[in-house]
């Protein structure tokens, strides 16, 4: 791509802690015509960033430490992150390794790289190398907290996964980089916890009110139930809890005004109680409800067995 860009001048505004230029450019467009711009860039060199992880024990490491740009931006400033640092010309997997056993004082045998990214470029230059690995109690070999001649006064921090997940909804974790790999392991590492899945499909639905038929779509249903189990998982139907409800509420019949009063929202109850959703079966306005509920609320929709991860 270098025959799109022209450089016309380049200025060195500040040689400090890292290097501030600012830089006028021709640009080709799109449509062939060139237009002269002006940028600044912040470089600061390539890093790397690592998040250790107990697989058994679903816990991860993470660092909190004083970080004047953040405070300086309408925060406290004490961010809660995973190890990173600069590479400083050593190879990525290298220098994790060294920060590592600086920040968290642990050492482990291996790191994986999953990405590399641009973090900021609109204006900084710096591409960071993210490295997953794996730690315990024999991969400790000191107390970390960083290095005090350089400014370094790191508290190492052990979360369960799942609440350092749930802290980057909350805010407590704002690091982008942190944010990031804390996702990659929940998506590709760690085995989701066992799961309580309400079963939706159709009950009513195409039925007429007749009962066998009715009491067939729920059979339907109840086929779910030992592959979830199997998986291991804990399956429930609404119509398990719901339908006892509304007889002991003096229904006379599906649909009549204490049905309607119970029904659905029993089972909307429940869902304050599960993790997910399987939506099986044909149509269903009931069903479609709970698929909305589960939704707003947050939780995991499925629409095949085969989409629900084993614990």
């Amino acid at each position: 791509m270098h025959e799109n860009v022209r450089i016309k001048d380049v200025q060195l505004l500040s040689d400090d802690w890292y290097v501030l230029k600012k830089t006028t450019f021709d640009l080709k467009r799109r449509d062939g015509r060139w237009q002269t711009m002006t940028r600044e860039t912040y470089d600061r060199g390539n890093g790397a960033v690592a998040l250790l992880y107990n697989r058994a024990r679903r816990t991860v490491l993470l660092t909190r430490q004083f970080r004047f740009p953040a405070y300086v931006n309408e925060h406290h400033g004490f961010l809660i992150e995973a190890p990173a640092g600069m590479l400083d010309d050593a190879h990525p997997e290298e220098r994790m390794h060294a920060e590592l056993e600086e920040e968290t004082g642990h050492m482990v045998a291996k790191l994986q790289q999953v990405f590399n990214v641009f973090m900021s470029p609109g204006s900084v230059t710096e591409r960071l190398h993210f490295f997953v690995g794996e730690y315990d109690a024999t991969s400790q070999v000191g107390s970390g907290g960083g290095l005090e001649h350089e400014g370094e006064d790191i508290e190492v921090i052990e979360l369960d996964a799942d609440k350092a997940l749930e802290m980057t909804a909350s805010g407590e974790i704002m690091d982008g980089k942190t944010v990031m790999l804390l996702q990659y392991l929940h998506l590709h590492l760690l085995p989701p916890r066992s799961m309580m899945i309400l079963i939706a499909g159709p009950y009513r639905s195409g039925t007429g009110d007749d009962p066998a038929r009715m009491a067939a779509n729920v059979a339907a249903m109840e086929a779910y139930v030992l592959p979830l189990y199997q998986r291991g998982h804990t399956p429930v139907l609404g119509e398990w809890l719901a339908l006892p409800v509304v007889h002991a509420a003096g229904s006379k019949m599906v649909g009549d005004e204490v049905y309607n009063e119970i029904f659905h929202p029993h089972c909307e109850r429940l869902l304050g109680h599960c993790d997910a959703v399987l939506r099986v079966g044909g149509p269903s306005a009931g069903a479609d409800a709970m698929v909305a509920v589960a939704r707003a609320r947050g939780l995991l929709v499925y629409h095949d067995i085969e989409q629900v991860p084993a614990a």
